[in-house]
């Protein structure tokens, strides 16, 4: 696994990661982490491999689109010192287009998405030795659904700039597309957006899959 002792994760998004954790910083005990897959991951990494002491962070705010993110960037991420940032940021950008349209300064467009994400990587590589870009989704088998289809292309940023900076690449979108093809969404969330524990469960092994995880693993002497 590539988390080393005493190192620091911070989860950075919206609602998909905030998932009730407490604001604006959560982590530590009783439910300051949320119920999402950031706290599915801290679960999993902690009980395989103990002989670790990791800290993880949860900077997830409900409703925030990338600019809200980066708006609060250096607050809630940057001034936390982390070794490992993870973000995940979009799905609010393009609902907005969708259940407020006239409200056309709520939503973020993918020219804008595109530079806002970019901003946070770069600054991220400044003070963390890693990032790991996560997609955002939307749980829709229809791939012409007008907001299905927009989100791929928001997708589509993430993979680029992913491949661009070297960061590791957590395709959320990808993974339910594949889970939907044997259960329906409402299994998973009522609003193809929100995951219950299996859509948690899903990300977090999605997203460990990517940092080296080893269910098997024994811990060291």
């Amino acid at each position: 696994m590539v988390f080393e002792n005493m190192d620091r994760i911070i989860f950075a998004g919206d609602s998909v990661t905030d998932m009730g954790s407490a604001q604006p910083v959560g982590e530590g005990l009783f439910d300051n982490m949320g119920h999402g897959y950031p706290r599915v991951i801290e679960s999993l990494v902690t009980a395989t491999y103990p002989e670790r002491s990791i800290r993880f962070t949860n900077s997830g705010i409900s409703g925030n689109t990338s600019k809200d993110l980066l708006a609060r960037y250096e607050r809630d991420v940057l001034s936390l010192n982390p070794q490992w940032v993870s973000i995940c940021i979009g799905i609010n950008d393009v609902w907005r287009q969708f259940d407020s349209p006239a409200l056309t300064d709520q939503a973020v467009d993918p020219v804008e998405y595109e530079e806002n994400l970019r901003t946070m990587i770069e600054q991220a590589k400044m003070v963390a030795k890693g990032v790991i870009v996560c997609t955002p989704y939307y749980m829709e088998t229809n791939k012409s659904d007008f907001m299905r289809a927009r989100m791929q292309e928001y997708v589509g940023i993430c993979e680029r700039l992913a491949e661009e900076y070297g960061c590791r690449f957590v395709n959320f979108q990808a993974v339910y597309d594949k889970f939907l093809q044997y259960k329906h969404s409402s299994l998973i969330a009522w609003d193809r957006v929100h995951p219950n524990q299996i859509g948690a469960t899903l990300m977090a092994k999605e997203w460990l899959s990517k940092c080296g995880f080893e269910y098997d693993h024994t811990p060291e002497a």
